[in-house]
């Protein structure tokens, strides 16, 4: 299901109206269309006017790549696309390119250190991106994935997903038992 924004600004009172619809083949024209234009960036198509728009997650961490708002240069939110896959099949592909550019989760290989500070937690991991360095919190901890594994959310923003903790090397297991059960 895709939730197109439309702000309508009357003299006395500011409104927004959500229109929910799914999305077929023969969607009306002012159906949401998503452009790629390079570097992660899109443009949105909405009743027939471009609007570049940034990626921003929602919630559930455990389904990163589901509930995706799409703002505007003034973080006002546009659309937001409940589930990617109601999308036609190129704006799909724009969205999945934009989201794998964005680089929203990083896969963890490899854990090499964890250190603490006052507050933060320093991170140097291995992803299937390549090495990493971030930090987090020190009061956020991993959260436990429905179908397994672990999920953590950096100072940025950025998240890191460690598919199965108990199938990592000797050393990211030792480094990690704080952080598993």
């Amino acid at each position: 299901m895709i939730r197109v924004i439309r702000s309508h600004t009357t003299e006395e009172t500011e409104m927004t109206e959500t229109l929910d619809r799914d999305t077929q083949e023969d969607a009306p024209e002012d159906a949401l269309v998503l452009e790629s234009v390079g570097e992660g960036h899109l443009v949105a198509l909405v009743n027939g006017e471009r609007v570049p728009v940034r990626l921003r997650q929602c919630f559930p961490w455990s389904e990163p790549c589901r509930h995706l708002s799409l703002r505007d240069g003034e973080d006002k939110e546009v659309t937001l696309v409940e589930d990617p896959a109601a999308l036609a099949p190129g704006s799909r592909d724009a969205l999945e390119r934009a989201l794998a550019e964005a680089g929203f989760v990083l896969e963890v290989t490899r854990v090499r250190s964890i250190e603490e500070e006052v507050e933060i937690r320093h991170w140097t991991v291995d992803t299937a991106q390549g090495g990493r360095r971030f930090q987090t919190h020190l009061d956020d901890w991993p959260r436990v994935l429905p179908g397994g594994g672990l999920l953590m959310r950096d100072v940025a923003g950025d998240l890191y997903r460690l598919p199965d903790p108990a199938s990592m090397d000797r050393h990211s297991r030792e480094l990690l038992w704080a952080f598993v059960d």
